[in-house]
Protein backbone atom coordinates (compact mmCIF):
# COMPACT_ATOMS: atom_id res chain seq x y z
CA UNK A 1 0.00 0.00 0.00
CA UNK A 2 1.75 3.24 -0.81
CA UNK A 3 1.34 6.60 1.09
CA UNK A 4 4.02 8.40 -0.59
CA UNK A 5 3.07 10.97 -3.07
CA UNK A 6 2.64 10.23 -6.67
CA UNK A 7 5.40 12.34 -8.42
CA UNK A 8 4.39 13.25 -12.69
CA UNK A 9 7.26 15.43 -13.90
CA UNK A 10 6.07 17.61 -17.13
CA UNK A 11 7.80 19.65 -19.70
CA UNK A 12 3.98 20.67 -20.66
CA UNK A 13 3.75 18.48 -23.65
CA UNK A 14 0.89 16.90 -24.71
CA UNK A 15 2.73 13.66 -24.19
CA UNK A 16 3.08 15.11 -20.51
CA UNK A 17 -0.60 16.17 -20.12
CA UNK A 18 -1.71 12.59 -21.08
CA UNK A 19 0.46 11.02 -18.38
CA UNK A 20 -1.19 13.82 -15.83
CA UNK A 21 -4.48 11.54 -16.40
CA UNK A 22 -2.51 8.00 -15.20
CA UNK A 23 -1.05 10.50 -12.10
CA UNK A 24 -4.56 11.39 -11.05
CA UNK A 25 -5.90 7.74 -11.23
CA UNK A 26 -2.84 6.00 -9.21
CA UNK A 27 -3.44 9.02 -6.66
CA UNK A 28 -7.11 8.15 -6.01
CA UNK A 29 -6.23 4.42 -6.12
CA UNK A 30 -4.20 5.01 -3.04
CA UNK A 31 -5.93 7.96 -1.92
CA UNK A 32 -2.20 10.22 -2.01
CA UNK A 33 -0.65 13.64 -3.04
CA UNK A 34 0.67 14.49 -6.02
CA UNK A 35 3.39 16.73 -7.09
CA UNK A 36 3.65 18.44 -10.05
CA UNK A 37 7.52 18.88 -11.48
CA UNK A 38 8.64 21.32 -13.80
CA UNK A 39 12.34 21.66 -14.50
CA UNK A 40 13.88 24.96 -16.08
CA UNK A 41 16.92 24.37 -17.55
CA UNK A 42 19.85 26.51 -17.52
CA UNK A 43 20.25 28.75 -20.94
CA UNK A 44 23.40 28.39 -22.30
CA UNK A 45 25.03 31.29 -24.93
CA UNK A 46 27.73 32.83 -24.34
CA UNK A 47 27.47 36.94 -24.07
CA UNK A 48 30.51 37.50 -26.27
CA UNK A 49 28.62 36.32 -29.23
CA UNK A 50 25.42 38.60 -28.76
CA UNK A 51 23.43 36.03 -29.91
CA UNK A 52 20.83 36.83 -26.78
CA UNK A 53 19.35 40.06 -26.04
CA UNK A 54 19.02 39.52 -22.57
CA UNK A 55 21.30 37.60 -20.19
CA UNK A 56 20.96 33.55 -19.60
CA UNK A 57 19.77 34.79 -15.98
CA UNK A 58 17.42 36.94 -17.11
CA UNK A 59 16.21 34.32 -20.01
CA UNK A 60 16.06 31.37 -17.13
CA UNK A 61 13.63 34.02 -15.00
CA UNK A 62 11.80 34.36 -17.78
CA UNK A 63 11.28 30.66 -18.41
CA UNK A 64 10.60 30.11 -15.13
CA UNK A 65 7.68 32.98 -15.02
CA UNK A 66 5.99 31.02 -17.97
CA UNK A 67 6.56 27.78 -16.21
CA UNK A 68 5.03 29.11 -13.57
CA UNK A 69 1.96 30.69 -15.76
CA UNK A 70 1.66 27.43 -17.27
CA UNK A 71 1.38 25.91 -13.93
CA UNK A 72 -1.48 27.98 -12.46
CA UNK A 73 -3.00 27.21 -15.85
CA UNK A 74 -2.67 23.56 -15.28
CA UNK A 75 -3.58 23.68 -11.84
CA UNK A 76 -6.85 25.83 -12.75
CA UNK A 77 -7.89 23.05 -15.36
CA UNK A 78 -7.49 19.83 -12.54
CA UNK A 79 -10.94 19.46 -10.89
CA UNK A 80 -9.56 16.86 -8.47
CA UNK A 81 -10.30 16.88 -4.36
CA UNK A 82 -6.19 15.16 -4.12
CA UNK A 83 -3.81 16.80 -2.07
CA UNK A 84 -1.97 19.01 -5.04
CA UNK A 85 1.71 20.62 -5.23
CA UNK A 86 3.72 22.28 -7.76
CA UNK A 87 7.48 22.30 -7.88
CA UNK A 88 9.50 24.45 -9.85
CA UNK A 89 13.21 23.74 -9.95
CA UNK A 90 16.65 25.18 -11.91
CA UNK A 91 19.16 22.27 -13.70
CA UNK A 92 19.51 19.23 -15.29
CA UNK A 93 15.86 17.82 -16.11
CA UNK A 94 17.42 14.24 -14.95
CA UNK A 95 19.17 15.50 -11.96
CA UNK A 96 16.63 17.55 -10.30
CA UNK A 97 13.39 14.60 -10.90
CA UNK A 98 15.63 11.71 -9.41
CA UNK A 99 16.21 14.51 -6.58
CA UNK A 100 12.74 14.91 -6.16
CA UNK A 101 11.45 11.68 -6.43
CA UNK A 102 14.65 10.03 -4.00
CA UNK A 103 13.19 12.99 -1.32
CA UNK A 104 11.45 10.81 0.94
CA UNK A 105 7.84 11.13 0.29
CA UNK A 106 7.30 10.56 -3.42
CA UNK A 107 6.29 6.37 -3.71
CA UNK A 108 5.99 6.46 -7.58
CA UNK A 109 6.72 8.34 -10.61
CA UNK A 110 4.71 8.86 -12.75
CA UNK A 111 6.31 10.34 -16.37
CA UNK A 112 5.63 10.91 -20.26
CA UNK A 113 7.40 8.58 -22.76
CA UNK A 114 8.96 11.71 -24.29
CA UNK A 115 7.73 15.19 -24.70
CA UNK A 116 10.52 16.12 -26.90
CA UNK A 117 10.31 16.28 -30.16
CA UNK A 118 12.35 16.60 -33.54
CA UNK A 119 16.36 17.82 -33.14
CA UNK A 120 15.78 18.41 -29.56
CA UNK A 121 14.61 14.56 -28.67
CA UNK A 122 18.13 13.44 -30.76
CA UNK A 123 20.13 15.54 -28.93
CA UNK A 124 18.90 15.27 -25.31
CA UNK A 125 19.19 12.22 -23.49
CA UNK A 126 15.86 10.32 -22.83
CA UNK A 127 14.94 11.60 -19.22
CA UNK A 128 12.07 8.82 -18.80
CA UNK A 129 14.83 6.10 -19.87
CA UNK A 130 17.12 7.64 -17.34
CA UNK A 131 14.35 7.91 -14.29
CA UNK A 132 13.71 4.20 -14.95
CA UNK A 133 17.17 2.94 -14.49
CA UNK A 134 18.53 5.59 -11.80
CA UNK A 135 14.89 5.70 -9.33
CA UNK A 136 14.35 4.23 -6.24
CA UNK A 137 10.58 3.86 -6.23
CA UNK A 138 8.23 2.45 -9.07
CA UNK A 139 8.04 4.55 -12.30
CA UNK A 140 5.07 4.34 -14.57
CA UNK A 141 5.77 5.20 -18.13
CA UNK A 142 3.07 6.54 -20.32
CA UNK A 143 2.93 6.99 -24.03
Amino acid sequence: MRTGNILWPTDFSDTASHALQYAIEMANLYQVGIRILHVVEQPSGDENYMLLAITPQELAENMEDAAASKMHELLSQLNTNLKVETVIRHGDAINEIMAESNSGDIDMVVIASHGRTGLSHFLNANVAESIIRKSECPVLVVK
